[in-house]
This record gives structure tokens, sequence and C-alpha cells, in this order.
């Protein structure tokens, strides 16, 4: 089961997420067009800090191809994930990418609204390593960063129909994520919102990242 936590905001965290067994340690980052965005240069301190074999995930919410290329090229990081709206970063943005960047992994944010997500998820299994199905709102240019759960039945049904990797993401914390595992049967799990404190600094709340870390692997079951 892979945990992925994100937004990591210190070196500090992505330290202490790193000693707890965390799989991807996620950090946002852009030139400002999404609130909490790093900078490269910051974004490249705290993932120094990562250790063991904790992957860095880079989350880019930009439509912009181009910004994309220059996190990547800077940055370096093991997995490029992609949260911008399917209508803002094409499957064939992506396949441009892959090309660009062999050693870069990608992960591509689904928004799971309905069954029309079935067939988005296919459209962009073959350019992508990894799928994250995330909740959406309708107009946003972004998918995800919501902290409320959808339909873990519709992951489920994604889960078993495509032949890469799949996280489910949206709305999980240490009080559902084992409930979460067991409709929908990923290949992980990722938490932002109720892993963080509850003071609005959007910092992680050690103690809810180790109590989501252990009770995903203990209900963990495929």
């Amino acid at each position: 089961m892979l945990i992925q936590i994100y937004e990591i905001t210190t070196p500090e965290e992505a330290a202490a997420l790193s000693a707890m067994g965390v799989d991807h340690i996620g950090l946002l980052v852009g030139e400002g067009e999404f609130p909490r965005e790093l900078s490269v240069a910051r974004a490249r301190q705290i993932f120094a800090a990562v250790t063991g074999g904790a992957r860095r995930c880079a989350l880019s919410l930009t439509g912009d191809v181009e910004r994309i290329e220059h996190i990547a090229a800077a940055l370096a990081p093991d997995i490029m994930h992609l949260g911008a709206a399917p209508e803002r970063l094409s499957p064939g943005a992506l396949r441009k990418l892959k090309v660009q960047f062999p050693g870069i992994q990608l992960m591509r944010s689904i928004p799971v609204a309905g069954e029309e997500s079935i067939a988005l998820a296919h459209s962009y299994e073959v350019v992508a390593d990894f799928l994250l199905l995330d909740s959406y709102r309708a107009g946003d240019d972004q998918i995800g960063a919501l902290g409320v759960p959808h339909d873990w039945e519709l992951d489920r049904r994604i889960v078993e129909s495509v032949g890469i990797p799949v996280i489910i993401a949206g709305g999980l914390g240490p009080d559902n994520v084992a409930q979460a595992i067991r409709a929908s049967r990923p290949a992980g799990v990722d938490s932002k919102t109720l892993t963080d404190r509850q003071d609005g600094s959007h910092t992680k709340d050690l103690e809810k990242v180790r109590a989501f870390v252990l009770r995903a692997r203990q209900h963990y079951t495929r």
C-alpha cells in the first residue's frame, strides 16, 4: 500500500515523514498561480531532507506545459504530479513530457465526478505511470484540494479497469482511510487536508499522519 502525503512545507516535515515510512512526499510547486505554491528553490531545500526509500513528488496545478517543464528540469523529482483540470492538460501534453523527461514518472489527477471519469482515466492510462482519483468541483482550474470524499465505488471500478497503479484521494484521514481501502482496493492512498493541523497553517499534524499510515497499512487486504 503506497502512502502519499501532501503538502509538505518544511525540511523538518519531510524528514519526519521519511522516518515514518511515507512512500510519496509531495510538495505543491509553482510560480504563484495558485495559493501556497512553493518556489523551486524552496522545494529543492525540502526535497533534500527526504531520506530512505521515500519518493519526491512535485505537484503542479498549472496547465502551462512550459512551466511544468521548468519545474521538472529544475527539481528532477521522482514523480511529477499533474493536477490541472482535464481541459487544461491533455494526454498529448503528458506524452510530450514523457518523451522529454524519461527518468521522471508522471502521475495524473483524475476528477471523480461521474461515469465519464472512467473514460477519462483510460485516456491518460497510456501516458501516465500513476493515476490519482480525487474530488472535483465543476469550474475549478485544478483537481482536488477540497478535503471531501467522493464515490469510492466508482474509484473501485476505475482501479479494476486500468492497468497502472491508482492512488485514491479526496477527504481521506485516519478515521476513514480503512473504509476507503476496503471499498476501492487501490494501490495507494493520499491525504492532505485531514492530516493538516487545524490552525489554518497547512502544516502537517505528525500524529495524524502517523495514525493515517498505521491504519492504511493495517487494513490493506489486497
